[in-house]
């Protein structure tokens, strides 16, 4: 537990502080808004989860705030503390705040019930250090105008409209088909109260960077179903040679391939534009598979999801297995002492819909594997592969074969993504 400063203090932050809460989150991270902007997006805070460090002055110092997630695993979910808007003053670091913070996080989560918790790092090498792990990664790529896709049955069968996303009537659209899209999808975090769902699709005209309003594209069956949807703007860029728009996809699911196939050659041929920019898709989107030429797009990977185990036991449990397994782990965890040993992972003798369900318990036999919590977290969602840890040097295998069995089991056979930053 980390020891504040004489004078400091961790306190619960009320909504009658959210302009000092606020002033805080924008010094931490250089950035103003305006009255306008502000009346247009809502305040996504959870009150009753959200803290700060108070100075000697009484003045917020740092804060931090989290959401209450549930997270998909691999085979089902479980409780998930989201952590978000963790920031402190410029004049107030060095102090130990941050680690203050993360400790309160912790124990509040375990209070509640939550075994993980899971953020977006605004940098990449803060968190680590805190025990969570890079568990998944989105791709962005820029894909040129008229790229061609291979064919797929029904494709044709299907309708696109296009038109201005209205963030109350296009609400239920986008919910329902980000849910039933993203099903079976580990990390695929839905938004699941009202204002969540509302915060995606506002469109303040100080976010535009001189785009347009932002636009739905959606697919619709014959009898008018809908079958996916890319919320979308495009900006204008006037040359020489003729316009070279680009089109900017913010968020684009759908439900199966021809709807996938309908909809990304729909984006693929907007007049006036040269590019296609997407971002945070799953590294196995359907599109890649799609591409007649994938050599024509420009691909860059991000980290995505960033996972923190903090109740080890319930964790494992808690998700689900791709092979049958028994192994024992001993991990390591510096903040969670309760974490820390040698654990047998034994998966069930016979699987269900083709995943194992497993018992996780405290051991005194000898270790198969032996890691550190933040490991655990990178391979928790399926997207990060053990056997490459431990290439890397970060997981030691005392009994052979151990890494190979474990690798299979945990696998997944869809990758890890949020599409969404919280």
């Amino acid at each position: 537990m980390t020891h504040l400063p004489a004078g400091y203090r961790v306190v619960e932050v009320p909504e009658a502080r959210q302009d000092e809460f606020l002033l805080v989150d924008r010094l931490a991270f250089a950035f103003d808004s305006t009255p306008e902007t502000d009346a247009i997006v809502p305040l996504t805070l959870s009150w009753d989860r959200t803290v700060g460090v108070e100075g000697p002055d009484g003045a917020l110092a740092a804060v931090h705030g989290s959401f209450p997630f549930t997270l998909p695993v691999p085979g089902t979910s479980v409780p998930c503390a989201g952590l978000t808007w963790v920031g402190a003053r410029p004049d107030q670091r060095r102090r130990g705040l941050l680690s203050a913070m993360i400790d309160t996080h912790f124990r509040r989560s375990l209070d509640r019930g939550e075994p993980v918790s899971a953020l977006f790092a605004a940098e990449h090498a803060i968190y680590g250090r805190f025990g969570y792990g890079s568990a998944a990664d989105d791709l962005r790529v820029t894909i040129p105008r008229r790229a061609a896709l291979r064919d797929v049955p029904g494709s044709a069968d299907l309708t696109v409209r296009f038109a201005t996303l209205d963030a109350h009537g296009h609400r239920d659209l986008v919910d329902d088909l980000h849910r039933a899209a993203g099903a079976g999808r580990p990390g695929w975090i839905t938004r699941d109260t009202e204002v969540l769902r509302r915060r995606q699709l506002v469109d303040p005209p100080a976010w535009r960077d001189g785009g347009e309003p932002l636009r739905i594209a959606t697919v619709h069956a014959a009898d008018g179903t809908p079958r996916g949807y890319a919320v979308l703007r495009r900006k204008e860029a006037w040359t020489e040679g003729g316009p070279k728009h680009t089109v900017q996809v913010r968020e684009a699911v759908a439900l199966d391939a021809a709807a996938t196939h309908r909809l990304w050659s729909f984006l693929l041929d907007l007049d006036l534009t040269a590019s296609v920019e997407a971002g945070m898709l799953p590294v196995d989107h359907e599109l890649l598979h799609l591409l007649v030429d994938p050599r024509g797009i420009v691909p860059k990977m991000v980290d995505n999801l960033w996972v923190r185990v903090l109740d080890v036991p319930t964790a494992l449990a808690g998700r689900r297995y791709a092979a049958p397994v028994d192994v024992v782990l001993e991990v390591r965890d510096a903040r969670l002492p309760a974490n820390a040993g040698r654990w047998r992972l034994t998966t069930s003798s016979t699987p269900t819909d083709g995943a194992w369900d497993a018992r996780v318990e405290r051991t005194q036999d000898a270790a198969d594997l032996e890691l550190d919590v933040r490991e655990l977290g990178a391979v928790y969602l399926g997207g990060r592969s053990l056997a490459a840890q431990a290439r890397a040097g970060l997981v030691v295998e005392r009994h052979a074969g151990a890494v190979q069995g474990a690798a299979s089991a945990f696998g997944w056979p869809v990758a890890p993504v949020c599409s969404w930053v919280f």
